[in-house]
């Protein structure tokens, strides 16, 4: 991160039109990131610890070496009986529970939560988290803040006056401007509201996607894929990159680069050799925009991984996974 503050966004500049120098060097970097990777430690530009509570960055745009800015991955941690500060941003949020129970005050309502639920910070909202009980909290937060903050969405902060309030009129509802009806969408998603699908990609638990109306979250597409050991995943292909949670076991992930060669039209060139990546439990595993990728558990141990990506990629018109090849348990 910024020495003398926050990266929001990152900056894209070059005397070239060709921008390939960007894209080695993001290639270059190292894809797996494991507990001892703390990008950021909340100190600066930031506002929801409290003197208890913890948060800590996995991967965001003041990386170095950076990754990605389209999806942001930090960490949440209440100990027993204590809460965060709360705060207000424009941006979503979305809390996957690790371990550990709790519940959330938004927008003055109170929403309770438990491990393996997937827990919505709405747009234009002020949340607060508490753990009133005996055992230790932890979120995984994936958002696509820089998106926001890339519209001009930068409003946030704690709770205070308006700065100049004389000239500004009396408050009104802010609702006015929401997709109608998004408040009557879940803000937790648990285990009981999905199900798991066989898929090309392999056994699937879909916990948002554009075709899942019933969520309160437009911008982070997420799944979880259950991998029996010795086994792997589809090889699938698509333009949006992509990070993976390891939630347990073991094993690893062949990438193969898609380069584009533009003649009369783009033409797809995938290499001939994948990078290979070896992932355990508590990793995260980055799979670069335009990518082909599959999974793989090592003997012995099935793999259970967390997905997310930005879904702004499918409203730019890449809303298809190619697969070059099914899960060897897809029964379609």
């Amino acid at each position: 991160m910024a020495k003398k503050g926050r990266t929001f966004v990152r900056g894209l500049t070059s005397e070239t039109y060709g921008l390939g120098e960007f894209r080695t060097r993001q290639l270059a970097s190292k894809r797996v990131r494991d507990d001892t990777v703390v990008v950021d430690d909340a100190k600066v530009a930031h506002s929801g610890d409290s003197e208890k509570s913890r948060t800590w960055w996995r991967i965001g745009p003041g990386d170095e070496e950076f990754l990605t800015q389209t999806v942001q991955v930090h960490f949440v941690q209440l100990p027993p009986q204590s809460s965060n500060h709360g705060h207000g941003h424009q941006n979503e949020a979305a809390f996957y529970i690790l371990e550990g129970r709790g519940y959330e005050i938004h927008d003055d309502q109170r929403y309770d939560w438990a491990k393996d639920d997937f827990v919505f910070v709405h747009t234009d909202s002020v949340h607060r988290h508490f753990n009133p009980y005996d055992e230790q909290a932890t979120a995984l937060v994936v958002k696509a803040k820089s998106t926001w903050m890339f519209m001009g969405l930068r409003q946030q902060g704690r709770s205070g006056p308006i700065e100049r309030p004389d000239e500004f009129g009396p408050r009104e509802d802010w609702s006015r401007v929401w997709t109608p009806g998004v408040l009557d969408r879940k803000k937790v998603i648990s285990p009981a509201d999905t199900s798991w699908e066989s898929t090309p990609l392999g056994r699937q638990r879909v916990l948002t996607s554009p075709e899942r109306t019933d969520a309160r979250l437009f911008s982070v597409d997420a799944y979880e894929l259950d991998i029996p050991t010795g086994s792997r995943s589809g090889k699938y292909w698509k333009m949006a990159d992509e990070v993976l949670y390891v939630l347990d076991g073991g094993g690893y992930a062949l990438q193969w680069e898609v380069e584009a060669e533009i003649a009369e039209k783009y033409y797809a060139r995938v290499a001939l050799e994948p990078t290979r990546h070896e992932i355990k439990k508590g990793d995260t595993l980055y799979v670069p925009q335009n990518h082909i990728c599959q999974l793989f558990a090592h003997d012995g141990t099935p793999l259970k991984v967390f997905s997310a990506q930005n879904r702004i990629f499918k409203h730019l018109g890449y809303d298809t996974v190619h697969y070059l090849e099914n899960a060897p348990e897809y029964e379609g």
